[in-house]
C-alpha cells in the first residue's frame, strides 16, 4: 500500500522470497504492489538482489545455497521459460550462476519477475510452487484488485474453504 515501510517490507519480502533457496512451502512467491510503491520498492529490491552471495548456507554471510536436487534446477528453468515465453519482465536473475566455483551445485539465480497476466486462472505461474526462488510480482491499482487475484489463486481458495 501507499504508507507501506520500504525500510521494513523490502528486506522482509527479500529474505522470505531468497532465504532457504525458496525451497519451504513458506517462501515468498508472489508479491502484489500497489502501483504508487511499485518503482522505488521494486528498485530497493533488485539491489539486494545483486547483492546475494551464492555459497555454502551454513557460512553466516551466504543466504543463498544451491536448489536440493538437479530436479529442483529443472523446474526452475521450466517456470523461468514460462515466464520468458509468455512475455513476462525478468527483472533480475533467471539463470544458474555461471561460476566455476557453482558448477558442481545447484546453484540458480534469485529471480524477480513481472508476469505479463495477474490472473491465477490464465497464466499457471501464479499457482505453481516451484520451490526456487522465484518472485513473481504483480502491480495493482486497488486493494479489491489485490485480494481477488490472490484470491483466485486454487491454494488460496482452498484455504478460505476449509476456514469458512
Amino acid at each position: 500500500m501507499p504508507d507501506a515501510d520500504l525500510s521494513l517490507a523490502v528486506p522482509s519480502v527479500f529474505f522470505g522470497a531468497v532465504g532457504t533457496a525458496g525451497q519451504r512451502c513458506t517462501s515468498t512467491r508472489r508479491l502484489y504492489l500497489h502501483k504508487d510503491v511499485a518503482s522505488e520498492f521494486l528498485d530497493r529490491l533488485q539491489k539486494l538482489y545483486k547483492s546475494v552471495i551464492p555459497g555454502d548456507p551454513l557460512i553466516d554471510s551466504t543466504l543463498l545455497g544451491p536448489l536440493h536436487t538437479r530436479s529442483a534446477c529443472d523446474a526452475y528453468g521450466k517456470a523461468i521459460n514460462h515466464l520468458r515465453t509468455s512475455g513476462a519482465e525478468i527483472l533480475t536473475g533467471g539463470n544458474k550462476y555461471n561460476n566455476s566455483a557453482l558448477d558442481s551445485g545447484n546453484f540458480v539465480e534469485p529471480t524477480i519477475a513481472i508476469p505479463k497476466n495477474n490472473d491465477p486462472d490464465m497464466d499457471p505461474i501464479w499457482r505453481t510452487e516451484t520451490f526456487a526462488p522465484i518472485l513473481n510480482v504483480a502491480i495493482f491499482d486497488n486493494l479489491d484488485q489485490a485480494i481477488d487475484w490472490n484470491n483466485r489463486v486454487p491454494q488460496v481458495r482452498q484455504l478460505l474453504a476449509r476456514l469458512l
